[in-house]
């Protein structure tokens, strides 16, 4: 059995290994909902090629997910080719698991089809250049990869996101021989997972965090935010991991401009790519 392949989980512990001492009341439980909770990052990769099929599969199970107004605003590409992979690793901060893993897929908010459509017509689609219009296709992108990334945990597979392809889009767009009005929104690598590399779960914020009833309400905000700080920093210690509280961390990633690795110019970068959102 490979090592991220779902094994008979008792519910209390899998909800353990997702909110540490912070366990929420259990519930309904089956197969489908211990995969979810034992979902993690895995960023070291066996060479090993993927079955026959499995790239079909995956993408059938994305196409399976919800799609505003059947309008499918989604496209992946499959990258295996070592050299673009390796560009690909460059732009994303040298993340070495996009070049290890046997399969890389590119997520791209695809409005190129539908604008196509629009000149075959020739009816201009009036709706296209709004923000909302781009947001539903980041939307439905979103929905299709998180489909394909639980069909392929199922089978065995480890993923992990890279939103590191908007550190540089034009470029990646470049690289993928995008046309106007498509834009990778994340890549995904997807192979078997290297067993010798830790890939725990990674606790979560406290359900009554992020969990409301009626009303939004933070009023146990302080206490929930100091008991994941704990949480997070003794995931950190267990993975050798530069020790840090969650709170660190967004103090990191939000605080200093630098932290955007570039992707401070989306707005510029959209239009680059033939974006008009209004």
């Amino acid at each position: 059995m490979d090592s991220l392949t779902p094994s008979p989980i008792d519910k209390t512990e899998a909800l353990h290994r997702r909110y540490g001492a912070n366990l929420p009341a259990t519930g309904p439980w089956n197969d489908v909902i211990a995969s979810l909770l034992e979902h993690r990052s895995v960023r070291a990769y066996r060479p090993d090629p993927l079955p026959d099929g499995t790239l079909e599969t995956l993408v059938a199970a994305a196409a399976s997910a919800a799609t505003s107004s059947n309008m499918q605003w989604w496209s992946a590409i499959a990258v295996t080719d070592p050299a673009v992979k390796k560009e690909l690793a460059a732009i994303a901060g040298n993340q070495k698991h996009i070049e290890q893993c046997p399969l890389y897929l590119a997520w791209v908010a695809d409005m190129a089809r539908n604008q196509r459509i629009s000149e075959t017509e020739k009816v201009t689609f009036e709706a296209m250049p709004w923000l909302e219009t781009f947001m539903v296709a980041c939307l439905d992108v979103a929905l299709a990869a998180q489909n394909a990334v639980v069909a392929a945990e199922s089978l065995g597979l480890g993923t992990v996101y890279i939103g590191a392809m908007r550190n540089d889009p034009v470029r990646v767009a470049r690289l993928l021989g995008l046309p106007a009005q498509a834009f990778v929104v994340f890549g995904l690598c997807v192979g078997y997972a290297d067993s010798a590399a830790k890939a725990e779960v990674k606790p979560r914020l406290p359900q009554s965090a992020v969990l409301h009833h009626g009303r939004y309400g933070a009023a146990a905000e302080t206490a929930d935010r100091g008991a994941y700080d704990a949480e997070l920093a003794a995931f950190s210690a267990r993975n050798e991991m530069q020790a840090t509280t969650w709170t660190q961390r967004v103090l990191n990633r939000l605080g200093p401009i630098k932290s955007m690795n570039g992707r401070e110019k989306m707005r510029a970068a959209l239009a680059t790519l033939g974006f008009e959102v209004r």
